[in-house]
């Protein structure tokens, strides 16, 4: 959900943009050929000039529609990924996906003879799904969707009309190919490593941490900084005032059973000191 949710800030954030072009009447032609090109992946010589575009295209979706559908074949797979291996492993899988997608799509354009796209693309998360895809039918390649008590779709089928869908795409735009290849390799190739052990989504969490934990006071040092400061305080009120913590509680105690009254005048005066000295 918190992907989702990324993408749809991402989503909202692009259109923002969009339609301040249009009301600054500087075009949507301008939009396209200014903003466009430095989130998109494009061809190999321009990326090289952006290589940030590796990392930003695939959390902006060109329209609304596109983000719906990407969304729900996201929640499809991913939540199926997340209830097997964890919800720890879902965003690692998630980036690597797209990272993977990205690199095969430039390698890609090494092949003699490919039809290239000839423009930024901007699909959105799609090598991600294709890999919680995969991903999902090789951890369980027998799992089945229960829609009703009595009517079931294997997830195999589940994919094989993901994967349908998606060879449309190909056909229009062949160099999308290399996107779905990567994507589908990493989410492959993401499960055997943890089947065997690894955790490659662990040092995102561990760095995560330790950021937070810059920003982030640690409570036990306080607390300890605390006692440490507490008890420096009593240490000095017992050489002035010769009364030990011990007489302190003593005193709190029979106030909370009897009551301030029911304290002598020493006692008073003892908590009364003690009382200015923390302050």
């Amino acid at each position: 959900m918190q992907l989702i949710i990324a993408c749809g800030v991402g989503f909202c954030a692009f259109q923002i943009v969009r339609v301040m072009y249009l009301v600054l009447a500087w075009g949507e032609p301008a939009f396209y050929q200014n903003l466009v090109p430095v989130l998109a992946l494009s061809d190999i010589h321009q990326f090289l000039s952006h290589p940030w575009t590796l990392l930003t295209y695939g959390w902006f979706h060109a329209g609304f529609w596109e983000l719906f559908s990407n969304m729900l074949w996201f929640y499809c797979f991913g939540s199926l990924v997340q209830m097997l291996v964890g919800f720890k492993q879902v965003i690692p899988l998630f980036i690597y996906s797209l990272l993977a997608g990205g690199v095969f799509y430039l390698l890609g354009q090494f092949i003699p003879g490919r039809v290239f796209i000839g423009r930024p693309l901007l699909i959105g998360v799609l090598p991600a799904i294709a890999g919680m895809a995969v991903a999902a039918i090789t951890i369980a390649p027998k799992y089945r969707y229960f829609l009703t008590d009595r009517f079931s779709l294997p997830l195999l089928v589940v994919v094989l009309i993901f994967g349908v869908l998606m060879l449309l795409n190909v056909l229009a735009y062949p160099s999308m190919l290399f996107l779905f290849i990567g994507g589908g390799l990493m989410g492959f190739s993401y499960i055997k490593l943890l089947q065997n052990g690894y955790r490659p989504g662990e040092w995102m969490y561990t760095f995560s941490a330790r950021l937070e934990g810059l920003v982030t006071p640690n409570e036990r040092r306080l607390w300890e900084r605390h006692n440490l400061k507490r008890d420096k305080v009593l240490s000095k009120l017992e050489e002035r005032h010769g009364y030990t913590q011990k007489k302190i509680d003593d005193i709190l105690d029979k106030i909370n059973q009897k009551g301030y009254n029911s304290l002598s005048n020493d006692e008073k005066e003892q908590l009364m000191r003690a009382s200015k000295e923390k302050n």
